[in-house]
């Protein structure tokens, strides 16, 4: 699951570095399909931070990863 989980990462991390901004992936929980993530740079302290996590990181990980259930920020 951490293979795909970074392969989706990496294929969000420049649309977020356009704006100054970058996500890592922290850790992944195979139990609970939960996965973890600190936004970094402009995304890390941008008042619209939750809203990216929620409809573009968490989205896209989830869709693309159908054994993640959850997306939570560090």
């Amino acid at each position: 699951m951490k293979e795909k989980v970074e392969k989706v990462i990496n294929s969000i991390r420049p649309i977020l570095q356009a704006d100054g901004g970058d996500v890592e992936l922290v850790k992944t929980d195979e139990k609970t399909g939960t996965v973890y993530v600190a936004l970094r740079g402009r995304c890390g302290c941008c008042p619209a931070s939750q809203m990216t996590l929620k409809a573009v990181v968490a989205r896209r990980i989830m869709q693309e990863v159908p054994e993640v259930k959850a997306v939570e920020r560090v």
